[in-house]
């Protein structure tokens, strides 16, 4: 299945699509020295907010769909060097808003989990340029 969404995303920073099939998403992320927050090599929660959030969006792989919400929680910390593997499942669909179910694990251990809130409107958010 071809990607339609995020088409202009730094991969190297949110993730690379291993899987991508209808509603379902597989996205692998390489952490580096660049997302630490300390000499011991914590990553920032940011960094793996993101690789969820792009998992769920190309999981709906609509070219309008944004994120609107989500219900997150970080189970373990990640190290730079780790990779991390992220599952994205639609679970639920109501017309417009999407609920993504997203799993994040490291050497098979859940290091994340959540569920995303997404939204597909008609026109793109920032306009038609």
């Amino acid at each position: 299945m071809k990607q339609n969404t995020h088409l202009e995303i730094n991969n190297r920073l949110s993730g690379e699509i291993l899987n991508l099939n209808q509603n379902y998403s597989k996205v692998q992320l390489h952490t580096l020295s660049e997302m630490r927050v300390d000499k011991k090599g914590l990553i920032h929660g940011g960094f793996i907010f993101s690789l969820a959030d792009f998992a769920a969006m190309v999981a709906i792989n609509h070219p309008n769909v944004v994120l609107g919400g989500a219900n997150v929680r970080f189970l373990k910390p990640v190290r730079e060097g780790d990779i991390l593997i992220a599952e994205a499942q639609l679970s639920k669909k109501e017309g417009k808003k999407s609920i993504v179910d997203v799993e994040i694990k490291c050497s098979n251990e859940i290091v994340f989990n959540g569920e995303f809130i997404c939204f597909t409107p008609d026109t793109y958010i920032l306009g038609d340029d």
